[in-house]
Formats: structure tokens, C-alpha cells, sequence
């Protein structure tokens, strides 16, 4: 009650944004309902046991994919358990590379084995418990249809001997890490990337989304990239003080540092900002991808379980730049932000919007003294140049129609930049009336057509010419003839 007195003293807008989500806010499924049953699986005990160590093992994902449609939710529940025991074992540093190396190898096969738990993690990692009572996703991992099964367990055999190869090198002293941005791209590929494509192939092997979804592994590993390179920068101080360590040594070394350690030191601050903003000049590099590929999606819900997190992705990587909190402890954006943005997101256009203002945030911290201010700025111009292509801000959207924003200055100087073509294409229309117009220099409002009237009077005066000339000759013919008469 404190911290919500607290929040309403300090953050009032914030306050109405969380009262507002408290009381408007319904979800758009409820997994318990006995109409649902069928397709979440709630009546079964080992399921009830998959749905709380999701709740516990994720704030963020949970309740998106709570959402699912269909069968998908118990679906990804299950994917993303497996994967989540799979990573959990990988981080704890307490398990020796005899055990954990193997264990990588062969997870793929566990996750068929009933009955299967692992109690091996160390005592203070946090997701131990979802290893020790693993039986209980096995159960419902065997229930699944095949085609997702088939899913589940390629991804599953693909990260596991990724991370069991990162782990081997990572005992050998002679061996860099993560020394590269290429390095940097094939870990998180391995940890993130082919979740993106694991889920692709799930939304199509539920027949929730076309087929193609699933061959579009480039875009769907980037947006497993943006999230994970995002975590990465984010976690920096709790991975160093546990021995991880995973930004790269090249982006490190570039600024003079010859550990990542040393940029949490209070003298090296200046530049250890300027390696963050490398990093999230690496993570934005990935954003116009991420942008083309919610365009793919047609279902509402796989919509909001996929783009909700990559707006939470771009508004932590606009907390974390030039942030020198992330030296200390991990960064995240507030709680009222991120209710916020469940609530917003439903489009394309929303994600865009999102996008352009939190990249616009960034691009305002920008510091011409950064080596990489040039750069940083053209990332942040795609992003913007991307949403105004497909939808651009002179236009407004509101219950199906689109039109202008009257008060826009761009739509105020196309209004008179049209004015002006439309009073050409009249006045050319009246100079075709008018013979002998050939120049739009009159004024289009005068009354009487000079040019028409001297004309006429020059056609009459040629014509009186004309014919005085010949009565003229005809007189001096008629005298000749009168003469010879003489």
C-alpha cells in the first residue's frame, strides 16, 4: 500500500495508467474456465503444474501467452519450459562441464523420457525447482500433437549442442568467448534466434498462421536477436559478477578496455557509456526486421504475443542507453510503461508508433562525441523512414477511415501547392476557349477579352485592306478600258 501511495505522490500519470489496468483492463481468455479446458489442458493436474511455473519463471511472457488462441498456448507453455530448463542449466556455473556439456547434448531426448527430473542445479538458482518437478512438462510435452512435438524437439537439439559448445570453449583459457559481433550473432542464434524460429513453426504447425510463416527463418531469428541482445545489455552487472560474460570483446577492446569488468569501475564511466551505445547500436540493427515481420502476422492474438515483447525490447534498450545505472544494477523500464504498452499494442501501425518514439528518445541523448553518433543516427532514421513508408504520419486513422491531419504543416503546404496546380488546370482550360491564349500571365477575373478584341479589329482591318487594294485595281482597270474605247 506504501508503494502505491508512493507511486501516486511521485508518479501520478503512472499511478492512473496501473489504477486504469486494474479496473478496464479484462483478459481476452481465461485458461481455468471449464470451456477451456479442451484446448489449456487446466484439468490436469501435470498441466496446472506447467501453468504455474510459467507464471513463476516469467512476468513479462506469461500473460501474453495466456492469451493464445486455440491450443497454441499450452503449446508455447510447454516450448517455452523446455527452453527455459534448457537455458537454466546453461547459466548455472555450479554445475560442472562433465555433467552440463552432456546433459546439453542429450536435453532433446530427456524431454521424451517420462518421469525425467534433474536436481543437480545449485541451490541458489532461481528456476532449480522447474528441473526438479520436470516430469511434469514431459507428461504434457508427449501429449502434444506431432507436428509441434517434431518442433520442440529439433529447436531443443539445435540450441542444446549451440550452448554445449559455448560452454566447452568457454573452459578452454586459450579460447576468446565471445570475441566478435559474428561471434556475438551465432550465441544469441543459438539461444534466442531459434526460439524465433522454433515459434514460427509452431504458429504454422497449429494451423493458426500460413504455412510460409515457418520458412522465414532471417526475420524470425532477428526478432530472437533484438530480445536477446537486449537482455544482454540489460544484465551486464549481474553476468559479471557470475562469471558470464557476453558482450563483445571487440566492441570492449574498441574503447580502450581489456576486460568487460573494468567498465563498471567509476573512473572508466565516459567510456563504458560509449560501449553501451555500441551495443545498442548492434541491437537496433535487427528493429527493421523485427517491423516486417509483425506485418506477417494475421492472427490478433500471435500478434500480441509477438510484438509486446519487442516493444518492451525497444523501450529497455532506450532506458539502458547512456544509462550509467546499467554499470551498477540491472535497468528496467517501470512497471506503468510496460502495462502501458499490453494495452496499446493491437497493429503494426502501434509497434511502428512505439518504435519512432522510443528511437526519437534515444536519438535526444545523443552526444556528438560519441564515436558512434553518426551511425547511431542512421539506425534511428530507419526505424522512422520504415513506419513512415508504410505508414505515414500525415495520415490518420480513427474507426476505419483514413484521412489528413488538417492541422499537420505538411498537409497545410500540399493544400496550397494543390490550390495553386488546380487554378493552373483551370486557367489552362480557359486559355483553350479563349483563341489565342498562349500564356497563363492574364488575369483570370477580367471582364472584357482584349486580346479578342484586337483580334477582330486586326482581321477587319486586313480585310478592309484587302479589299480597298482590289476596288483599287478594279478602277484603274476599268479606266484602261474606257480609254481604249476613246
Amino acid at each position: 500500500m506504501s508503494d502505491l501511495l508512493k507511486l501516486a505522490l511521485t508518479h501520478p500519470l503512472e499511478f492512473r495508467t496501473l489504477c486504469r489496468y486494474k479496473i478496464w483492463y479484462e483478459p481476452k481468455r481465461d485458461i481455468t474456465h471449464p470451456e477451456e479446458h479442451d484446448t489449456t489442458g487446466f484439468d490436469r493436474q501435470s498441466m496446472r503444474t506447467c501453468w504455474d511455473f510459467l507464471d513463476a519463471t516469467s512476468r513479462s511472457f506469461a500473460p501474453v501467452i495466456k492469451e493464445l488462441d486455440s491450443v497454441l498456448a499450452r503449446v508455447i507453455c510447454i516450448f517455452y519450459l523446455v527452453l527455459r530448463a534448457l537455458d537454466t542449466i546453461e547459466d548455472d556455473m555450479t554445475i560442472p562441464l562433465s555433467i552440463k556439456e552432456p546433459l546439453l547434448r542429450s536435453f532433446h531426448q530427456k524431454i521424451r523420457e517420462p518421469g525425467w527430473n534433474f536436481a543437480g542445479s545449485g541451490p541458489e538458482e532461481k528456476d532449480r525447482n522447474l528441473l526438479v518437478k520436470f516430469h511434469s512438462v514431459i507428461d504434457e510435452f508427449m501429449l502434444l500433437d506431432n507436428d509441434c512435438k517434431s518442433v520442440i524437439s529439433d529447436i531443443t537439439m539445435k540450441m542444446g549442442n549451440g550452448m554445449a559448445d559455448y560452454c566447452a570453449a568457454a573452459e578452454n583459457p586459450q579460447h576468446p568467448g565471445v570475441e566478435t559481433i559474428q561471434d556475438f550473432d551465432l550465441y544469441c542464434h543459438f539461444v534466442a534466434g531459434l526460439v524465433g524460429e522454433g515459434l514460427s513453426g509452431l504458429f504454422a504447425a497449429t494451423k493458426l498462421e500460413k504455412p510460409f510463416i515457418a520458412d522465414q527463418l532471417e526475420l524470425s531469428n532477428s526478432m530472437g536477436l533484438f530480445l536477446q541482445k537486449t537482455n544482454i545489455l540489460r544484465d551486464y552487472r549481474e553476468d559479471v559478477d557470475l562469471g558470464r560474460e557476453f558482450w563483445p570483446m571487440s566492441l570492449v577492446k574498441q574503447h580502450g578496455f581489456n576486460s568487460r569488468a573494468e567498465l563498471k569501475e567509476p573512473a572508466n564511466q565516459q567510456r563504458a557509456l560509449w560501449v553501451i551505445s555500441s551495443m545498442v547500436l548492434d541491437a537496433l540493427r535487427h528493429a527493421p526486421d523485427v517491423l516486417d515481420y509483425l506485418t506477417l502476422i494475421k492472427n490478433q492474438s500471435i500478434f500480441n504475443f509477438a510484438a509486446i515483447p519487442q516493444v518492451h525490447a525497444i523501450a529497455t534498450l532506450e532506458t539502458c542507453f547512456m544509462n550509467p545505472d546499467l554499470l551498477h544494477k540491472n535497468v528496467k523500464i517501470r512497471k506503468a510503461a510496460a502495462v502501458e504498452i499490453l494495452m496499446t499494442v493491437r497493429n503494426p501501425r502501434d509497434v511502428a508508433e512505439q518504435f519512432v518514439a522510443f528511437s526519437r528518445k534515444m536519438h535526444a541523448k545523443l552526444s556528438p562525441a560519441d564515436p558512434n553518433f553518426i551511425k547511431l543516427s542512421i539506425a534511428m532514421s530507419r526505424v522512422e523512414q520504415w513506419a513512415e513508408r508504410r505508414f505515414p504520419s500525415l495520415l490518420d486513422f480513427e474507426q476505419g477511415q483514413v484521412h489528413f491531419k488538417k492541422w499537420d504543416k505538411r498537409y497545410i503546404t500540399f493544400a496550397e501547392f494543390d490550390k495553386r496546380v488546380t487554378d493552373r488546370e483551370t486557367e489552362e482550360k480557359r486559355a483553350h476557349l479563349i483563341p489565342g491564349r498562349t500564356s497563363f500571365d492574364d488575369d483570370p477575373n477580367e471582364k472584357i477579352p482584349w486580346r479578342f478584341v484586337f483580334l477582330i479589329m486586326g482581321c477587319c482591318l486586313t480585310l478592309f485592306l484587302v479589299v480597298a487594294v482590289f476596288v483599287w485595281f478594279f478602277v484603274l482597270w476599268l479606266s484602261n478600258i474606257g480609254k481604249r474605247f476613246e
